[in-house]
């Protein structure tokens, strides 16, 4: 068992959770209640993850990353770092390749929520911030629970944007997923036979939390009708 890689891929996971959760929550409410022009691409865009090949995002993030690119050149000069093959990087295409797993089910919960609540409450007299936190985040948060699952999970699994972007250093970037193929590369089929079991048991729990949260997100949203 790779300890380092799997302590690694659960440091990853939980930065990415860091970052993208509040911006999840932002896009979701923005597209969920906001009309404009460029709606539909913007949404094409940010699901793109879902069906582009990882290594096609890989590489890209890579070309943008690279110590010849403008911004690759402008982090080496601030941290005397490469952005390439460094867990900062990883953390960036951890976060770009996790957007949809964020913001669709947030949408999908912020939609969930009628017009009437929201003129209810500015007839109480709250304001936009106190309507947020005391009558939409409570309201989206079987949405918000299937949003960090799905994005932990994915991001614990993740091989090749995380293959392209990070490389495989020890203690750096090398995750789990990597780890497991190298035990595979290396003929060592027990550990990964342990470390896939891990990773097994790890996404059918989160799957079955995402659709328990689902279906009572669901349930809920049929008593408030």
């Amino acid at each position: 068992m790779d300890w380092s890689a799997l302590t690694l891929s659960f440091k990853l996971s939980l930065w990415t959770l860091v970052l993208l959760m509040p911006l999840g929550v932002l896009l979701g409410r923005w597209l969920a209640w906001s009309e404009f022009k460029g709606r539909t691409l913007l949404q094409a865009v940010l699901a793109l993850p879902l069906v582009l090949p990882p290594t096609v995002l890989g590489f890209y993030l890579l070309s943008i990353f690279s110590q010849s690119s403008t911004t690759g050149e402008w982090y080496q000069s601030i941290t005397g770092k490469s952005l390439a093959f460094s867990f900062e990087g990883l953390l960036i295409a951890s976060v770009i390749f996790n957007l949809p797993f964020a913001v669709q089910p947030l949408k999908r919960a912020f939609e969930q929520i009628g017009r009437d609540v929201q003129d209810a409450a500015a007839c109480c007299g709250l304001n936009r911030w106190q309507q947020f936190t005391t009558i939409e985040l409570p309201l989206i948060w079987p949405g918000l629970l299937g949003a960090a699952v799905l994005v932990f999970a994915h991001t614990l699994g993740e091989f090749g944007v995380v293959l392209m972007v990070g490389g495989n250093i020890p203690n750096e970037t090398r995750t789990v997923a990597i780890s497991i193929y190298d035990s595979v590369q290396a003929f060592d089929n027990h550990s990964a036979a342990i470390m896939s079991a891990v990773l097994l048991v790890i996404s059918l729990l989160a799957i079955t939390s995402v659709y328990f949260l689902s279906d009572k997100s669901d349930r809920l949203s049929v008593q408030n009708q």
